[in-house]
């Protein structure tokens, strides 16, 4: 399938595909810039095609879709971090900001891991505080952004107990932890161990970001990856959720939509649930309604990265949203 677009650099290395019209009309007023989870790179989740044609063949619509490519997209993921992530998100917002004007609405959207790009990009220090373990960051301030979309906010950490069932699994699992805790964090972590425990086996993965996704002291305490676990504390939302608010980063609202026979949820995950104490978190801490409980939801039937089943729902909230962030929120 063919999907016309527009190619940009909007940094060295790094490019973001803005889909079009097949005729391809002027660029629309406003921008959703979409940011995959881990693996994910162009045209890599399904839905995010059917969002792009429903806009585009919409003659009302003003809002274009920019697929991002990070450096962490495909096999990145496994030497990077979220810090570097949100760095480069900056770099795009400020990109597209000038590509469509000063009026622009600009929102951010991830799926997956993506989320935990969102919530960091909204919530961590701005720039980024110093981590000398992690390459490749510019210490850039990240420009506020129109609008806030999570999609599948799953739990690395708990997603990856469910792949320990036998003492194979569950030995690497050790053994990985161990290797970690004890070696230079740009390390490389033995492939065959990785993969043993659920990971991609080709793609290689330092002893940071390892620690960062199993997060091994969790509840108590959470690595930089471990943001959407069922049993991290009220207090540690505070510290993420809570201070969305604080950060100014956030013009509108963040809305959170849960797949509702996502894969990678563990059976004691309540799903309503959790989009409670966000909300609670969320609000708590800006001191005003920065949650947007009318589009946040759990989508019934909906896999993952929604293949098929919930589609059409999940284009129609993403669609309310745009609306209500073009109408409330004045740059």
């Amino acid at each position: 399938m063919a999907n016309p677009g527009i190619l940009h650099q909007y940094a060295p290395g790094l490019v973001a595909f803005e889909f079009t019209t097949p005729n391809t009309t002027p660029h629309s007023a406003n921008a959703l810039l979409f940011v995959g989870g881990l693996t994910d790179g162009l045209l890599t989740v399904p839905y995010v095609q059917t969002l792009a044609s429903n806009l585009t063949s919409d003659p009302t619509n003003t809002w274009s879709i920019f697929n991002v490519l990070l450096t962490t997209s495909y096999q990145g993921w496994g030497v990077n971090s979220l810090d570097r992530d949100v760095e480069e998100i900056a770099q795009c917002v400020n990109y597209v900001r000038k590509l469509k004007g000063p009026n622009a609405k600009i929102v951010i959207m991830g799926h997956s891991t993506g989320s935990q790009d969102v919530l960091h990009y909204l919530s961590a220090s701005n720039p980024v505080a110093y981590n000398p373990d992690v390459n490749g960051l510019k210490y850039i301030t990240r420009p506020r952004v129109d609008g806030a979309i999570m999609q599948a906010p799953m739990s690395d950490r708990q997603g990856l107990q469910l792949a320990l069932t036998n003492a194979e699994t569950i030995g690497a699992y050790e053994q990985l932890v161990s290797m970690a805790r004890i070696t230079e964090p740009r390390t490389l972590l033995p492939l065959n161990l990785t993969g043993t425990v659920g990971f991609d086996p080709e793609t290689p993965m330092n002893a940071w970001r390892f620690l960062s996704l199993a997060s091994p002291d969790s509840p108590q305490h959470p690595r930089q990856d471990d943001l959407f676990s069922s049993d991290l504390s009220d207090q540690r939302l505070l510290e993420t959720f809570g201070v969305v608010g604080e950060r100014g980063l956030l013009g509108y609202r963040l809305m959170t939509l849960y797949s509702g026979n996502d894969e990678y949820a563990t059976p004691e995950l309540d799903m309503p649930l959790m989009l409670k104490r966000w909300e609670n978190a969320t609000n708590t801490g800006a001191g005003e309604i920065k949650w947007d409980a009318q589009g946040s939801a759990v989508i019934p039937g909906a896999t993952h990265n929604v293949q098929d089943v919930g589609q059409a729902e999940l284009v129609e909230r993403v669609r309310g949203y745009l609306g209500r962030c073009e109408q409330t929120n004045k740059t």
